[in-house]
């Protein structure tokens, strides 16, 4: 009996580390009691999540730098993809990412093609934008401000949002899991922990500036923070704030969860998000959270509905809060700013905050308790069947 499954292939450039990454492939395993599911990649270096039982093809065109290079590596992919689509007769093709987005567009068959736009990085080139919009059946986001924004700047309604899939049970088993290498092992310490690449958009050197401050008044705390990435700059930065060895960057861990698992306080530091996975994991593990008010993900994830409807209404077009928001999932503080400033004596007012924010968890233990407890609460708001259930009648209607 010929298969009646319709063909669904998910599109991402890499399945190296990330949050849209994971996503990718936690919608190729629900979608599969549905979809014969497909995984388009451009490079298979260094992958680092389980893909198997799933059918992951690999066109071979990894990234190059040089405007020239890139133009022709986007021509070799969109040649190979559409050629692929054609072959196995795709009938969705759903893309995550600015660079997938570009390759699925450009690549469009007879197949309805849907694209993702899942950070505020995406939204600042309103050519792409513009691009992605004119060229897709419908754009997916994981925020609701992206939505927002998209009707509000480029008059565009054929976009809807779906947040991120949690499986809580997943990360909880894997934070349970013992560490050898554990920073800190036997020490009476309060940890503080992060997990990012090192990209500017992530923010750290506020995290440290502001961590460094806390230890002042807390010499038990400490900083760990999780990440691809060279963090030399991060290593001398702490030494001259006086924290050196005291702050770690650990690098690339296949299991980041029981590190986090084992720190007090989880804090997002960035300037861009999409829908930050890696705050929702860090509560899933009952972690109290801080981050800061970049556009889009932290505050529809801390707020409660009514908390986020009336920071909206104050602030319509945006903006971040100029005030720390205590609010029912978590603490916003005022967006930090994307400039990197490596500079041991310039800390700033939004720095400090964010260490008074910090300080006050640790002060207070209760205060920290309850936050750890809503954190978890709000986890089980993403639960994997929700973003099934979505997804699917998102992709039926495209069938």
């Amino acid at each position: 009996m010929a298969d009646s499954k319709k063909n669904l292939m998910l599109m991402v450039p890499m399945l190296h580390q990330g949050g849209f990454e994971r996503v990718c492939i936690k919608t190729a395993r629900l979608m599969q009691e549905y979809y014969n599911v497909y995984i388009l990649i451009f490079s298979s270096k260094d992958i680092n999540f389980d893909v198997t039982g799933l059918e992951v093809i690999d066109i071979d065109v990894p990234a190059k730098k040089g405007t020239i290079n890139k133009v022709f590596n986007v021509i070799k992919r969109v040649i190979k993809t559409r050629k692929i689509k054609k072959q196995l007769g795709i009938d969705i093709a759903y893309s995550f990412g600015s660079t997938a987005n570009y390759v699925n567009v450009l690549s469009k068959g007879k197949e309805r093609v849907l694209t993702g736009l899942r950070c505020q990085t995406d939204m600042e080139s309103p050519k792409k934008i513009k691009m992605f919009c004119n060229g897709s059946d419908q754009v997916l986001s994981c925020s609701k401000e992206i939505v927002r924004q998209l009707l509000r700047d480029f008059n565009y309604n054929k976009s809807t949002y779906i947040y991120n899939p949690l499986d809580v049970e997943d990360v909880k088993a894997k934070g349970s899991e013992e560490i050898a290498d554990m920073p800190f092992k036997g020490e009476d310490v309060k940890t503080i922990s992060c997990m990012v690449r090192n990209d500017y958009i992530k923010g750290v050197w506020h995290l440290v500036k502001a961590f460094s401050l806390v230890y002042k008044k807390h010499p038990e705390a400490r900083l760990i923070v999780l990440g691809a990435g060279n963090w030399s700059e991060y290593e001398k930065l702490s030494e001259q704030l006086g924290v050196k060895g005291k702050a770690c960057f650990p690098g690339v861990k296949k299991n980041p969860f029981s590190y986090v698992s084992s720190s007090d306080i989880y804090v997002c530091s960035s300037n861009h998000e999409g829908f930050p996975n890696a705050v929702l994991e860090a509560m899933a593990l009952g972690k109290p959270v801080i981050s800061a008010d970049c556009k889009t993900g932290p505050r529809e994830i801390l707020l409660s509905e009514s908390e986020y409807d009336k920071l909206i209404k104050e602030i319509p077009n945006g903006d971040s809060t100029k005030d720390a928001i205590e609010g029912t999932y978590g603490i916003l503080v005022p967006d930090l700013g994307e400039n990197v400033d490596m500079d041991p004596n310039n800390i700033t007012g939004g720095e400090k905050l964010l260490a008074e924010k910090i300080i006050s968890l640790l002060d207070d233990e209760d205060k920290a308790s309850r936050y750890a407890e809503k954190a978890y609460e709000r986890a089980m708001f993403y639960a994997p069947e929700k973003y099934k259930e979505s997804i699917h009648e998102i992709f039926k209607r495209y069938e």
